[in-house]
């Protein structure tokens, strides 16, 4: 479907981003390609039949000065990003750099590689370590560090490790307090729902241009292969722990809470560098993702930054991080990380300043502005997390959704609300007329929000659908954040084109296998839909190998999970784990598991049936911009 180009009032806004910031301040562009030493021969990392999981080249077209469709700032970010390659950034420290949407780090020890965070997917982190290989000369892995539990930091882990290596102790797996069950449990409770939401934050399904995807802001892309983890072997669970790995000290300090509810940041005595995982990066991040997650405490996540300053700047030469390019010199790297510093003090402490003198959730964020000393800083502009959004995540954080007027306490449904409003407008032409007007005047926002109410009264509305979208483009197109632009022209594309089916899947079977029995029942019970059964009934499942036992009990509307029971139910299934995993994802059917031995039943074999009957599948290409 083509795409509109930029209406005069969206060029003059994009021009206006040029007088507000420093473009001639090359010094980023500097970093970013310090120590190059060599990028991939082919132009894309392919997986199995030849699959593109990354084109390294998606983002060639972003050279030279923005045009009128991106914004200004937000190109100038996509083209540090699109700078990809193996660079070395210490004699023994070295970067792979947007071969995926993270960075991997190698530290080379006495005798091999410490990889740091292997990217997002096995292809992308097996090209990358051969990248480096070839360059630098062949080393064995000796040892993996995740630096947080978001699957951009671990996915890769079996492309450049073998878990028989793992097993027999002959590589650790270094993680902070917490890994696995942050790991697993942001991509399965509410999975489904954050897989969807996830498209937009990314833009998965928008093809690259000047039209299109311009970059996450975060890094250009996320890779499209696959995603593995190996559970660590080796936990750090409090500041000030220490390691020696392969001959490397490694000084850690926990950070749980701040970017993720499981990270840490950690220190090289010997080489004078710091990494920053996600702590710290080069733009504005997320206090709330777009695609949903626990909210990050900001006050936490200052503090932390703060620490770092007193434990590591004075001797910190290098500092680098799990996204974006690394930075050199003492003096840089303490402004640097007091900045950002202040950037999140400054999101909390003005939110809940407005907050206590009245003011909403919806009427914060068009109240602030970043002050001069920071707004003027690349490296705090929101490119992946905006103002706006952080300001009602921490609204939130400490008052809930509500802003406190009765009124909007116990709202009609959008579908409902929006019929009622376009009736009371006077149909449907006075608001298609009405969000006309905003769209000519460049009243974007406007025009959204009552062009909404028309897509959601009357959904078969050409018009309405085809208005909507085009005043959506022109909102991405104005936007500095990456995430904001692939909302608003996904949301566009779908409005046009309809929904492209998905590929993403985060319950794979590693996944799987790793969340454990209790969590994988609890998902059970999210699953669980009371409409589809008839009369309650109980199943007991022995495992034969861990020797525990849990009920479950499909009883006023909920599948109840517990230890303690008195060992009798309709249904009891001895079995293994490996056993209820291989039934729970579809690997193994009942008859295979009783025949392979790892599977018997005792008592009403219905219930079985009844259970699995009742568990809902999820759509994972539900609608948004429509009802």
């Amino acid at each position: 479907m083509c795409k509109n180009p930029a209406t005069d009032h969206t060029a003059a806004a994009n021009r206006a981003v040029l007088d507000l910031l420093n473009f001639g301040d090359r010094q980023d562009f500097e970093d970013a390609s310090r120590g190059f030493v060599a990028t991939f021969e082919e132009d894309a990392i392919t997986g199995a039949e030849g699959k593109t999981v990354f084109d390294l080249n998606r983002y060639a077209f972003m050279q030279g000065a923005a045009p009128d469709t991106v914004n200004p700032s937000l190109w100038r970010q996509g083209q540090l990003n699109a700078i990809h390659g193996l660079f070395t950034i210490h004699p023994r420290i070295h970067q792979i750099r947007n071969a995926d949407i993270s960075n991997m780090t190698l530290i080379a020890g006495d005798t091999g590689w410490i990889v740091i965070d292997p990217l997002l997917t096995v292809e992308t982190a097996r090209a990358s370590l051969a990248l480096a290989n070839r360059h630098l000369g062949e080393r064995p892995v000796v040892a993996v560090i995740y630096t947080h539990s978001h699957a951009d930091h671990f996915g890769g882990v079996r492309g450049v490790v073998d878990q028989a290596d793992v097993a027999a102790g002959k590589v650790p797996i270094i993680a902070p307090d917490g890994f696995m069950e942050y790991a697993i449990s942001e991509n399965v409770l509410a999975g489904n729902a954050m897989n969807r939401r996830a498209q937009y934050q990314f833009g998965m399904g928008l093809d690259a241009g000047p039209r299109g995807h311009a970059g996450c802001g975060l890094g250009p892309a996320a890779g499209a292969g696959s995603i593995s983890l190996i559970p660590p072997t080796d936990t750090v669970y409090r500041t000030g722990e220490t390691r020696i790995v392969d001959g490397v000290e490694i000084e850690f300090q926990m950070a749980n809470g701040s970017e993720a509810p499981s990270e840490f940041m950690f220190y090289f005595p010997q080489f004078r560098a710091l990494c920053a995982s996600e702590v710290t990066t080069h733009n504005m991040h997320n206090i709330l993702t777009p695609r949903g997650a626990e909210i990050r405490n900001t006050l936490g996540w200052a503090k932390y930054i703060d620490e770092s300053i007193a434990l590591f700047a004075e001797r910190t030469d290098l500092i680098f991080a799990s996204h974006h390019w690394p930075q050199w010199g003492t003096e840089r790297i303490r402004g640097f990380l007091t900045r950002q510093r202040d950037l999140y003090r400054f999101i909390h402490d003005e939110t809940l300043r407005l907050a206590n003198h009245g003011h909403t959730i919806h009427e914060i964020p068009d109240m602030v502005e970043l002050p001069e000393g920071l707004r003027h800083d690349f490296a705090c502009r929101g490119y992946y997390g905006t103002l706006k959004h952080n300001i009602k995540a921490v609204y939130q954080f400490y008052l809930g959704w509500w802003d406190g007027n009765p009124s909007t306490y116990d709202c009609l449904p959008p579908a409902e609300s929006a019929t009622r409003l376009v009736r009371a407008m006077g149909g449907a032409d006075a608001v298609l007329a009405e969000g006309q007007r905003a769209y000519d005047e460049g009243d974007y926002r406007w025009a959204a929000e009552i062009l909404n109410k028309l897509v959601f009264a009357e959904p078969q509305n050409a018009a309405a659908l085809k208005l909507q979208a085009d005043t959506l483009e022109q909102m991405g197109y104005q936007a500095e954040a990456g995430t904001w632009r692939n909302i608003f022209l996904l949301g566009a594309q779908e409005l046009r084109e309809g929904i492209r089916p998905s590929t993403v899947n985060t319950s794979n079977p590693d996944v799987l296998f790793n969340m454990g029995v209790g969590m994988a029942l609890d998902f059970l019970g999210v699953k669980f839909n009371a409409a589809k059964v008839t009369g309650d009934f109980t199943v007991l499942l022995n495992f034969s190998d861990s020797g525990q036992s849990h009920l479950l009990a499909a009883q006023n509307g909920v599948l109840a999970n517990t230890t303690y029971h008195d060992g009798t139910a309709d249904l009891v299934l001895t079995l293994t784990e490996a056993a209820f995993f291989q039934l729970l994802g579809q690997i193994a059917g009942v008859e295979d598991l009783i025949g392979q031995g790892i599977l018997s039943m005792q008592g009403d074999a219905t219930k079985l049936g009844a259970l699995f009957g009742a568990l809902d599948a999820f759509d994972p290409n539900f609608a948004i911009v429509t009802p």
